[in-house]
């Protein structure tokens, strides 16, 4: 090793032998600080009802077997693990060796990532019910009120690769040759491979198959959706997550992706509610992310608010009818008063507006006196549209008849005079408010603040399981994950330690 020569001499300095072993006293609890978040987590999770996470254990008192990890350690590991940004099996099994947060969380135990990865998607009603026993704690120290609910999505992108989305032709190609594969292996016996990894093998075959199957039904339901028999030929989904859909994003582009629905309590903005789907718009997914929200917490919320992809008349009605106060902007179709069926050989003197409307009577008066009755309505998006039609008898022999009514041969003149649906008057006259416009200028502050939060600190841009299914319970972490880290931000304080 150089040495520099100071003003005595050469001077010494202390070596660095990297090249060596030492062994030396730990104090594990010492790794990390008092007011560390593993700690926050570990104290939250163990407060909770956690009896769907060990019904399954197999290893018990007197009975032989090998012990499993403690699923309040593994749930305080994955939590720990998003909050920082980490979503890899295979990462957090290295970090084990050397990261002070997840030794002190596995007591220096090293946790294999398959035994990481298994408990993440194993374990989905358990989480469900965590996540509800999570909520109804917090709400417990007054973070829920339920009082006004924001709703926002977003899209996440999918474990799936654009370039692998492929038509019927070559899905079934796939699916044959997967067929033949698994028969393959099933036949054979290779004695040179060890078991495990025959078995690994046959695990993957079997999983390429049933995912072609999938890929084939998720076909039939993309056709479904589709109008022109053009659109329904070219159909294509993807090989590697089938329920996945090209979705556009934020910056305009097109990718695989999955739609997240989140439903956030704006007294502290705690998520309450979290769905996900397929659907490349917001406009479907409001029932069922308010149903999730009633299952999550018992109760509906007093009033939802939402942005424009939300509002539709179908909406309206729906939050009307549960008794929901909505909150967005008004649709920009307004209601007309009156209409007529289009007819180009109708003369201007005799089009709808020359018609006289008489509430009074419900009834409609001709240009040349004859009286048009009310025989039936229609609801149609926002609008009701009643229609009104003349006597055969009166307008058969009016001398105006070619300029009213050239076509009609077997029935008289009829117009037609829409109006609002009540739900949609009432809730465009409430937006006109002061105070509903305040309360959805607030809407953006809290419903975007999770959707920022999850992508930008826990990372969660795309997301690393495939399926619905799958998918569902990575994005119900990340959820669990954001409401932690508000409780650690409102709530929590940490115990000093006492002095050994």
């Amino acid at each position: 090793m150089g040495a520099e020569k100071g003003k005595q001499g050469v001077a010494r300095v202390v070596e660095i032998d990297r090249d060596q072993f030492v062994m030396r006293p730990m104090d594990v609890d010492k790794l990390i600080d008092e007011s560390h978040p593993a700690r926050a987590i570990w104290e939250f999770v163990g407060r909770q009802n956690l009896d769907l996470f060990y019904k399954d254990i197999k290893a018990v008192e007197g009975v032989a077997g090998r012990e499993c990890w403690d699923p309040r350690m593994m749930i305080t590991i994955w939590v720990y693990a998003y909050s920082e940004g980490i979503s890899s099996a295979r990462e957090i099994s290295r970090l084990f060796e050397y990261h002070p947060g997840f030794q002190w969380i596995s007591g220096l135990n090293v946790i294999n990532h398959h035994s990481l990865s298994d408990f993440r998607v194993e374990h989905g009603e358990a989480l469900t019910r965590l996540f509800t026993e999570v909520l109804g704690a917090m709400s417990s120290e007054g973070l829920i009120t339920m009082t006004r609910v924001m709703q926002d999505g977003t899209k996440v992108e999918a474990a799936a690769s654009s370039s692998r989305f492929r038509r019927e032709t070559t899905i079934r190609e796939h699916l044959k040759l997967a067929e033949e594969q698994v028969k393959a292996m099933e036949q054979s016996a290779d004695q040179e491979v060890r078991k495990r990894v025959e078995k690994a093998r046959q695990r993957a075959a079997r999983e390429k198959k049933e995912r072609m199957e999938k890929a084939l039904r998720e076909l039939d339901k993309v056709r479904a959706s589709k109008s022109g028999q053009k659109e329904k030929e070219n159909a294509r989904v993807s090989l590697s997550d089938p329920e996945s859909r090209v979705m556009k994003q934020a910056n305009g582009g097109f990718k695989p992706s999955y739609n997240v629905q989140i439903s956030t309590d704006a007294e502290q903005k705690i998520i309450v509610g979290m769905t996900v789907s397929g659907s490349g718009t917001d406009v479907g997914e409001l029932g069922a992310a308010i149903d999730r929200v009633q299952q999550n917490t018992g109760a509906l919320p007093e009033q939802v608010v939402v942005d424009g992809a939300y509002v539709s008349a179908s909406n309206i009605v729906m939050m009307e009818e549960k008794k929901i106060e909505m909150i967005g902007p008004v649709p920009d179709n307004e209601a007309k008063t009156a209409g007529l069926k289009s007819n180009s050989k109708i003369s201007k003197e005799f089009l709808a507006a020359a018609f006289v409307y008489d509430a009074g009577t419900n009834t409609f008066t001709c240009p040349a006196g004859s009286l048009l009755r009310y025989v039936g309505k229609q609801t149609s998006g926002p609008n009701i549209t009643y229609t009104y039609k003349a006597k055969l008898a009166d307008c058969q022999p009016c001398a105006y008849k070619e300029m009213c009514c050239p076509s009609n041969k077997a029935s008289g003149r009829a117009v037609t005079r829409s109006e609002q649906r009540p739900e949609i008057a009432k809730f465009s006259a409430k937006m006109q408010t002061d105070e509903a416009k305040e309360i959805y200028k607030q809407r953006s502050e809290v419903a975007e603040f999770p959707n920022l939060w999850i992508k930008e600190k826990l990372k969660l841009r795309r997301f690393r399981l495939r399926g619905l299914a799958k998918v569902e319970i990575e994005a119900l972490w990340a959820c669990l994950t954001y409401n932690l880290k508000q409780w650690i931000r409102l709530s929590w304080t940490p115990v000093p330690s006492t002095p050994g």
